[in-house]
């Protein structure tokens, strides 16, 4: 079983596409292990709604929150605490996809954050996208995962920006899977395109 980890480097990066399109590529299960807030229509009916394969099982999340906000914030509302060890990778002998909530440093707890999640075997996808900052937020992103002996891939999301790409690549020396342009619409069809597009390069990983 491969295990993949989407990550991005804050919120509003595109993520839950980016997972849409691995878990179709792949035919793989996927999994939100938090999910906080829009329960009702998260990212896990998102991903329902986006692929087309037959064969991905959608896992239930380990912590289901009511707020969205923060999953440190959110649970304390609901008047819990996130504990690690109640969140147990699915048991499945198909590829997973895990997607994570904003960036690897959001709070879990008062110790934990989303990075504690990643475990040392898993394939991590960060998910870039250009905006003023996203230059120092990218390079963090895979600073801190590649200071956990983790070796990333970048998949860029929206409209192309040379010189961004370019110094990232130049900095950090990671390998860029692709870009997903910025398009006015995504369906099962759209998905199903870039899945088709990025599935040699994910079956490699």
């Amino acid at each position: 079983m491969k295990k993949i980890f989407i990550t991005g480097i804050g919120t509003d990066v595109g993520k839950t596409v980016v997972a849409a399109i691995v878990t179709e590529a792949l035919e793989a299960d996927y999994w939100k292990p938090i999910q906080a807030g829009d329960l009702a229509t998260g990212d896990a009916h998102t991903i329902q709604s986006l692929i087309s394969n037959t064969k991905t099982t959608i896992h239930p999340n380990s912590y289901a929150l009511q707020t969205p906000m923060s999953p440190h914030a959110a649970a304390k509302i609901d008047g819990i605490t996130i504990k690690l060890s109640k969140i147990q990778t699915p048991k499945t002998k198909n590829n997973l996809v895990v997607e994570g909530a904003g960036g690897l440093l959001v709070p879990l707890n008062n110790k934990d954050t989303i990075a504690d999640l990643i475990e040392p075997n898993d394939k991590v996808i960060v998910v870039s996208r250009h905006y003023l900052g996203s230059i120092n937020h990218t390079l963090m992103t895979i600073k801190l995962l590649q200071d956990k002996g983790l070796h990333p891939t970048v998949i860029f999301n929206g409209a192309a920006h040379e010189s961004t790409e370019s110094i990232i690549q130049q900095m950090v020396g990671v390998t860029v899977l692709g870009r997903i342009d910025e398009e006015p619409y995504f369906d099962k069809n759209v998905v199903g395109e870039y899945a088709e597009k990025f599935k040699e390069k994910l079956k490699a990983l």
